[in-house]
């Protein structure tokens, strides 16, 4: 728990987070691209569209985490990749379906939808905007840092549960 809340405050915190930021920007660049290419030029549902892009940024990152962001070469690929994927499924859920609630949440007030459709073509674009930057801080980089890339070995942390139960 220590490490949980000391580590974003040392200076190799900070440089990690930027680096998270980083990636994740790069990432969601290609979420976007895949996602309004789908929903506008080939005109998926919006929803269906945003998990596509959520597939691609999240590829994309994973790769981009590994090697440079928290530098886990020293972690087997498939532990990274297992966690990776049940961190990421949470992700594409909170994504989708936070991009449709916000989407759907904003059609329904006519001033809102009316005053937004003036500066943007599609307001899902929005909400893909606002709940990208949450998921992202509260989601994925947490979860990142702590779970996916922290531990090599996915029985090590269950190994060190198992015998602090067992001592006390």
């Amino acid at each position: 728990m220590k490490y949980i809340k000391k580590r974003p405050f040392t200076k190799a915190g900070f440089f990690t987070f930027m680096r998270a930021q980083f990636s994740s920007q790069v990432s969601s660049l290609l979420d976007f691209a895949v996602t309004i290419f789908a929903a506008k030029l080939l005109h998926i549902y919006y929803v269906y569209a945003t998990s596509l892009g959520s597939v691609a940024g999240g590829l994309l990152n994973c790769f981009i985490n590994y090697y440079w962001t928290f530098k886990a070469q020293d972690c087997k690929k498939k532990y990274v990749v297992i966690k990776y994927f049940f961190v990421w499924i949470g992700s594409i859920c909170l994504n989708t379906w936070g991009v449709y609630l916000l989407t759907e949440s904003i059609q329904s007030v006519p001033w809102v939808q009316e005053t937004l459709s003036h500066l943007f073509d599609d307001i899902f674009i929005v909400s893909k905007v606002v709940v990208s930057l949450l998921v992202g801080w509260f989601w994925n980089y947490n979860l990142h840092r702590v779970f996916v890339y922290k531990d090599c070995k996915i029985r090590r942390p269950i190994r060190r549960k198992v015998i602090e139960v067992e001592t006390r």
